[in-house]
């Protein structure tokens, strides 16, 4: 009887927490949502030729944080078995913003918009394979 009440308060402990965290924004959110700020910053430093500022943005888009352990289980629950095409994308963001500040370094305008199309194609695919349906699992809306 002991075991079965312990396991009982585990159950609803978990999904209690599940649940508060439900209606909260992802930490994932804020990372996005400044990776969209640093490709901004990005095409205004190739607009400009600022190849300091184009490598100090690439690194920031290269290096973004993670989301915290917590959210990463409830982001894989989800995901399933696309993590792994997930990862494939976030690995690709890193190469491509990695190759992108190299060529801001050697200010080689040609291969900063190249790498920065690749960057940007990589973006758009992630987020017409995966954003609509984890916007609607997470917060309930629409991605639009």
């Amino acid at each position: 009887m002991k075991k079965q009440l312990k396991l009982l308060a585990a159950v609803t402990l978990i999904f209690t927490t599940f649940a508060a965290h439900a209606a909260e924004p992802l930490a994932l959110q804020q990372v996005m949502k400044d990776l969209g700020k640093n490709m901004q910053i990005v095409t205004d430093g190739i607009s400009r030729e600022d190849w300091t500022l184009v490598e100090h943005s690439a690194h920031l888009i290269g290096e973004h944080p993670e989301a915290p352990l917590s959210e990463k289980v409830r982001i894989m629950a989800f995901m399933g078995s696309n993590m792994g095409k997930f990862k494939s994308f976030d690995g690709q963001t890193h190469e491509a913003a990695h190759e992108m500040a190299e060529a801001a370094q050697e200010k080689d305008g040609q291969k900063v918009i190249a790498t920065f199309q690749k960057l940007q194609i990589g973006c758009l695919a992630c987020h017409q394979a995966f954003r609509p349906a984890f916007v609607a699992h997470f917060y309930g809306k629409s991605a639009n």
